[in-house]
C-alpha cells in the first residue's frame, strides 16, 4: 500500500469550498455534511494546492481577445472602454484545463504504482523477472498507453510479460483483478500475475462545480496505489487462498455513477438512487454465499468481511441484511478504512491490508466484495492462510 503522502484536512477543504462557494444552497449546512462523513483527513499524490490554482490562461485570452473588442465596439463601446473591458476579463484567472490538472497526476500515479509493484514483489519475495502477467486499473488520469505499458518499462519487466490493463474498472478493480488473477493462475499454476491499481481521485476534486454532489466528492476521495502478487502454488509469504468468484451487473444502471470528462477535467457525478441499486448487488451475493454454502453441516460464516461497496451507508444496509446467526463486527475493517477516504479500485486492498495487520488465525474464511459505476460488483471468497 502507498498512500497519497499529502494529507489534506477536512477542514481544509470546507475552508476552501466556504471561500469560493459562500452563497450555495448548502452553504450553511456544510461543516454538518463534513462532519457525517467521518473521515478528518485523507491522502492525496499531490497537494490541495494542486487541485485548486488557477490555470496559466486568462480571461478571454489572447485568441479571443481581437474579436471580442470589435463586437464590443460594434455594440457602441468606445476603443478605449473595450480596451478596458478586455483587460479586465483577461486579469481574471482563469481554470485549469484538462491537461493542467491530469498530466502532473499520471506522472504520480505512474510513480506510485512503481514503488507499489515493488513493495508487493519484495513481500513476495520475487523479482521482476518472475513476473508472468500484469494486471493493472487507473480509471481518473486517462492514457493511451496506459499504466500496464508504463510499469512494464518503469520496472522494467520481460518482454514477454501478458500485459492486461483495466482502465475502467474503478472501484471494482481490487476484487475483480484478483478474481482474474486466480483464472489465470488456476490455468497455469507456475504463472506469477502481480496486479497493480494506482488512482489519483483527488483529480475529481473540482473548485468550481457548486452542486451538492460536487462538495460529497470532494470530501470522501482519497489516492492510493496498491499492489499484490497472486501465484497459483501456496509460498510461504502467502496470507490468503482464493477460492471462488461472483460477478454481478445491474441492467440500465450505468448512468447512476459516472466519471465525465470536461473542459477543466474530470468530474465524478453521482446519483441519489446509486446506494438503493448498490444494495441489490449486496443482496445478490448473500444468495450467491446461501447457495454455495447450504449443504455446509456447521452454519457457515465468514469470519471477515472486506467489503467496499462505495460508502457506510450501505455498509449498514449490509449489516442490516446478513444472516441473523453471523456474528457482529465483520465490517469493521471497512469502517475503519473509510475514516480515511474512499479509494476507489485500491480500497478492498486498504482494507485487506488492516485485517492481515490485526492478525487473522490460519483457516479464517474471508469475503472480498465492491461494487463499481456501472453498477457491477464482484466478490471473493477465500482462505486466511
Amino acid at each position: 500500500m502507498i498512500h497519497g503522502e499529502h494529507s489534506v484536512d477536512t477542514r481544509e477543504i470546507v475552508a476552501e469550498v466556504h471561500g469560493r462557494h459562500p452563497d450555495a444552497a448548502w452553504a450553511p449546512r456544510i461543516d454538518g455534511i463534513a462532519a457525517s462523513t467521518g473521515i478528518e483527513t485523507r491522502g492525496w499524490m499531490l497537494p490541495l494546492e494542486a487541485a485548486v490554482a488557477p490555470g496559466a490562461g486568462r480571461g478571454a485570452g489572447t485568441a479571443g481577445a481581437g474579436a471580442a473588442r470589435e463586437a464590443l465596439i460594434r455594440d457602441g463601446f468606445t476603443e478605449q472602454d473595450a480596451d478596458r473591458v478586455i483587460a479586465a476579463l483577461e486579469a481574471v484567472p482563469a481554470p485549469q484545463t484538462v491537461q493542467e490538472r491530469t498530466a502532473p497526476a499520471w506522472e504520480a500515479v505512474q510513480a506510485y504504482g512503481e514503488r507499489a509493484a515493488r513493495g508487493a514483489l519484495q513481500a513476495a519475495g520475487l523479482d521482476v523477472a518472475d513476473v508472468d502477467c500484469l494486471i493493472t486499473s487507473n480509471s481518473t488520469t486517462p492514457a493511451l498507453p496506459g499504466l500496464d505499458v508504463a510499469l512494464a518499462n518503469r520496472l522494467p519487466l520481460r518482454g514477454d510479460t501478458m500485459l492486461l490493463p483495466a482502465t475502467q474498472w474503478a472501484c471494482v478493480a481490487g476484487t475483480r483483478s484478483l478474481a482474474l488473477a486466480a483464472d489465470l493462475v488456476a490455468a497455469d499454476p507456475d504463472r506469477v500475475v502481480l496486479v497493480v491499481i494506482s488512482e489519483a481521485l483527488s483529480t475529481t476534486y473540482q473548485p468550481a462545480d457548486d452542486t451538492l454532489e460536487s462538495l460529497i466528492v470532494r470530501l470522501l476521495f482519497a489516492d492510493t496505489a496498491v499492489a499484490a502478487v497472486v501465484t497459483g502454488r501456496p509460498r510461504p509469504e502467502s496470507v490468503l487462498r482464493l477460492d471462488a468468484a461472483w460477478h454481478h451487473t445491474l441492467p440500465g444502471t450505468r448512468d447512476l455513477h459516472r466519471l465525465e470528462t470536461r473542459a477543466d477535467g474530470t468530474h465524478f457525478v453521482m446519483d441519489r438512487r446509486g446506494p438503493r441499486a448498490v444494495q441489490e448487488t449486496v443482496t445478490a451475493m448473500w444468495e450467491w454465499l446461501r447457495v454455495r454454502y447450504e449443504d455446509d453441516p456447521a452454519a457457515w460464516h465468514p469470519d471477515v468481511l472486506l467489503a467496499h461497496p462505495g460508502g457506510t451507508r450501505v455498509l449498514e444496509y449490509m449489516e442490516q441484511t446478513m444472516p441473523d446467526e453471523w456474528p457482529s463486527g465483520l465490517l469493521e475493517y471497512s469502517r475503519d478504512s473509510y475514516t480515511t477516504g474512499n479509494r476507489g479500485g485500491a480500497a478492498v486492498f486498504d482494507i485487506l491490508r488492516r485485517a492481515h495487520d490485526a492478525g487473522q488465525k490460519a483457516g479464517s474464511r474471508a469475503v472480498l466484495y465492491a461494487a463499481a459505476p456501472g453498477l457491477t460488483a464482484t466478490a471473493l471468497e477465500g482462505e486466511w492462510l
